[in-house]
């Protein structure tokens, strides 16, 4: 297997270690381990040592650690023990399978200490002596008797971190109004604020069923786009400015981005004869108005050329739904039908027997 090489020459000696949902984090591979992406490996931990995947290798670790403000040259980082053996496997899967059962009796111990929290997730270290509680809370919550209770009841070490709705979700997974899985649960390991404006800029229709991911807050998705749209609306005028035409005034009623259309209709309260403008012509008029100069029309006439030498233009074919327009019956063959009754019954045979006893 290929090995990883800084550009001196010098195998890179970080990995990035996925653990449970989208919990990552860098390691030092001291050991010089021949590691690969999928390799389940065990790694110091505080205290004793942990059980992940190795999600990252070579140089593309040091792009991910710039990205997220570790220091790669620190000795303080953790390291990488050891490929993980049968028997850590076995006792990570025995962590794994108790996490369920002690997160609905932590819900319970909650409760009956009248806690405002929630518990939403309990992760156990790979070698059962430590288990991290995820919980969320509107306020600050004192949950100083609920640790040693924790401990008590589970003889593990307690660690209880707080996180928002959209970790909450990444971290129980599930699959959005798209049809694929969560993008917190598959991918997104840093959440970046998302406001009303991003749908604004995209023309969404600000509906807070539609935009509102199982989180309950805006999705994460409606900043995917949002750079191209806004290089796309540079030069476009602005969308408050009516167009001032001898016919009357035309207010915007919506933009097509990316086809450079703008929307208009002459009546500012209702959205009835809407007519298509190039944002071209739109600027043209905007300058035309700013001089006292109404406009004969919104859009320039068009004028054909009739001269034989001249082209036709070409006319881009339209779409057209057919679904629907057959009979659901079309395949029924209905002369079968008019026939059936016309049959005539078969003709009845004698047996042998009965025709000699008639002669």
């Amino acid at each position: 297997m290929a090995r990883r090489f800084t550009d001196t020459g010098i195998e890179f000696d970080v990995v990035e270690v996925r653990f449970k949902n989208t919990r990552k984090s860098f390691f030092r591979n001291v050991n010089k381990l021949n590691l690969s992406k999928g390799d389940i490996v065990a790694v110091e931990a505080s205290p004793g040592h942990d059980i992940g995947i190795v999600s990252l290798t070579g140089e593309l670790v040091r792009l991910q650690a710039a990205k997220f403000g570790v220091d790669i040259a620190s000795s303080e980082m953790k390291k990488v023990y050891r490929k993980a053996k049968s028997v850590d496997i076995q006792k990570w899967e025995e962590a794994i399978s108790i996490e369920h059962i002690t997160m609905i009796k932590t819900r319970k111990i909650a409760n009956s200490l009248k806690l405002n929290m929630k518990i939403g997730d309990v992760e156990f270290q790979g070698d059962k002596t430590k288990a991290i509680f995820y919980y969320i809370a509107d306020e600050r919550v004192d949950f100083r008797e609920l640790i040693k209770v924790l401990a008590e009841e589970f003889k593990v070490r307690i660690e209880m971190r707080q996180i928002g709705a959209r970790q909450e979700a990444g971290r129980i997974g599930g699959i959005g109004s798209c049809g694929r899985e969560l993008c917190c649960s598959g991918w997104v390991t840093n959440f970046v604020s998302v406001t009303t404006n991003s749908a604004r800029y995209q023309e969404i229709s600000l509906n807070p069923q539609k935009l509102a991911g199982q989180c309950g807050k805006l999705k994460c998705c409606l900043n995917y786009e949002l750079d191209s749209y806004i290089d796309a609306q540079k030069d476009f005028p602005r969308t408050t400015i009516p167009l001032e035409t001898k016919d009357g005034t035309a207010y915007h009623v919506k933009t097509d981005i990316f086809k450079r259309i703008m929307w208009y209709s002459f009546d500012p309260n209702t959205i009835v004869n809407i007519t298509p403008v190039s944002v071209d012509r739109v600027k043209e008029i905007v300058q035309q108005n700013k001089l006292g100069v109404k406009v004969d029309m919104l859009c320039e006439p068009i004028v054909l050329e009739t001269s034989a030498n001249s082209k036709q233009p070409d006319i881009e074919p339209d779409f057209h739904n057919v679904i629907g327009q057959d009979s659901i019956t079309r395949f029924d063959d209905t002369r079968n039908q008019q026939n059936r009754h016309k049959r005539k019954r078969p003709k009845r045979v004698i047996p042998n027997d009965q025709n000699k006893k008639s002669q």
